[in-house]
């Protein structure tokens, strides 16, 4: 049957750097090919945690160096990541849809995000951005103000507020386009963070919004039928990594809430794909969500793999 699905692209899907990233889009687009070949409408949404910290690192960089270079907002390195991973992905669509004769334009929309600028979460910065350093490079960015976390025993980054998505300013582009037939990337690392001011008008905001919360505030948004959300295993497992490891094929949500009162998902990792799942699984109940691996996802939209949140 054919279904609307929103795909959510982790940072194993695009690879850490530009040169990876061309390489990773590929396989990328197989996957996501192999699910158009299949009837299915799909939205794409990737994630932006090394992008946009090398984007924010080399401006820094290059002020440092001459005064006349700005050092640039967070909405607008996020704007920037969208635009050039965009452009990767988009032309690795094509050339997988063309390979197959398969006739469908992809665009990127370039998204805001609107977040309430009272969000707690501006007051605890906890996002990580950029690429991992060791503990001593952390703390000296920690004597310059800089906030810093140390991400899921994988070493430290960068943090910046992370609000929680309130609405895509361009779900009605988004929706234009699938009814013509388009494939669209939109909400890019999360989306553009901006909130309504008083003057009326939208504002960039000094944040990274999440993209599993952004992609499943678009699909509901979008009443899409199933969320898949992409990382780096097969299934959703409890206490992993110990000998008493249990991969999960299907949970509901009194199931995924109860293991994260049990704190069963890392925060950095795990932990809010499984509560942006529930999220989207709540917003109606004819909805699922998917958590598998990139190249499980056909076989995971089939019912052969992945976890289901239902």
């Amino acid at each position: 049957m054919k279904k609307r699905i929103v795909i959510a692209l982790g940072g194993n899907a695009l690879g850490d750097n530009l040169p990876e990233q061309m390489v990773a889009v590929r396989t990328t687009a197989t996957a996501i090919v192999d699910l158009i070949q299949g009837g299915h409408e799909v939205v794409i949404v990737h994630g932006n945690g090394p992008q946009v910290g090398m984007i924010n690192t080399a401006f820094e960089t290059a002020s440092k160096a001459d005064q006349h270079f700005p050092v640039l907002p967070m909405s607008v390195c996020v704007a920037l990541s969208q635009g050039y991973i965009g452009y990767d992905l988009q032309n690795a669509l094509r050339k997988e849809l063309d390979s197959r004769c398969i006739k469908k334009p992809v665009a990127t929309i370039i998204t805001q995000v609107e977040v309430d600028p009272n969000d707690k979460a501006f007051e605890n910065p906890t996002k990580p951005v950029g690429g991992f350093m060791s503990e001593s490079e952390a703390l000296k960015l920690k004597e310059k103000g800089v906030a810093v976390a140390e991400d899921s025993g994988r070493g430290w980054r960068r943090v910046v507020a992370s609000p929680l998505p309130v609405r895509i300013l361009e779900t009605e582009t988004v929706k234009a386009m699938l009814a013509a037939g388009h494939i669209p990337i939109a909400a890019g690392g999360g989306g553009i963070p901006v909130a309504l001011k008083a003057d009326g008008q939208y504002h960039g905001m000094s944040a990274v919004i999440d993209k599993d919360f952004a992609s499943a505030r678009l699909a509901a948004e979008l009443e899409a039928d199933t969320l898949i959300i992409l990382t780096a295993v097969e299934k959703v497992a409890i206490n992993f990594g110990k000998p008493d490891q249990k991969w999960l094929d299907t949970l509901s949500i009194s199931e995924a809430e109860a293991y994260i009162k049990e704190n069963q998902f890392a925060k950095g990792s795990m932990l809010p794909k499984v509560q942006a799942a529930i999220s989207f699984v709540k917003s109606a109940p004819s909805r699922t969500a998917l958590i598998t691996e990139l190249k499980k996802a056909k076989e995971g939209i089939e019912g052969k793999t992945g976890t289901r949140i239902v």
